[in-house]
């Protein structure tokens, strides 16, 4: 008598996790409802329900002492069961299509996650290669300036270098196009923008 009920929890136990091919939860509430929705769904009559209506569900959920939201998400994992992706649905026009058809990926394919890689990888290496063009004085006040999430004020540069701001705004636009220039020129030689006459 006392074995038969360690029996019946390990094959209950057992059930629980490998009755679907989705692993769902096994708290002792999640055991409690997947025993007790069936009882307690034909206790209220709506064992033939597919989907409970809200004061169904909020009844069972006080009678078991569980969230209306378990209720829902176990009546729906026990009513529908298991679905094969490859299965069979009506499609347009042949009728071959599978729901594997339908599903959609919203994320980037990933040659394109790979192209946008090497394109900002590329524009890292020019940027680096064309930062060595200016002096350092320029290399400095262009990255303070630009190149930084929070930019240091013309105020702050001009008393660091002991010059005016505008002369600070003037090294950095004179920094800024020769940067650019260099750019274009390395990105040309390397064949990845035509050239311009």
């Amino acid at each position: 008598t006392y074995a038969m009920w360690w029996i019946r929890a390990s094959i209950q136990e057992y059930i629980l996790r490998s009755w679907s091919l989705v692993k769902m939860g096994t708290t002792a509430a999640q055991k409690k409802l997947f025993f007790n929705l069936r009882k307690a769904k034909n206790k209220i009559g709506a064992i033939e329900e597919g989907e409970l209506r809200p004061e169904n569900v909020a009844k069972i959920a006080h009678d078991l002492n569980v969230t209306e939201e378990d209720v829902i998400s176990m009546n729906r994992r026990m009513a529908g069961g298991d679905a094969s992706l490859n299965a069979q649905v009506r499609g347009d026009g042949d009728g071959t299509a599978e729901w594997q058809d339908w599903l959609e990926d919203e994320e980037a394919d990933q040659a394109t996650a790979l192209a946008e890689r090497d394109e900002l990888e590329n524009r890292r290496e020019l940027l680096l290669e064309a930062m060595g063009t200016l002096n350092e004085r320029e290399r400095h006040i262009l990255t303070e300036r630009r190149l930084k999430d929070e930019p240091v004020t013309l105020e702050e540069l001009s008393q660091e270098y002991d010059v005016s701001r505008e002369r600070i705004r003037q090294i950095e636009v004179r920094a800024f196009e020769k940067l650019q220039k260099k750019m274009r020129e390395l990105a040309v030689e390397r064949g990845m923008v035509p050239a311009v006459n």
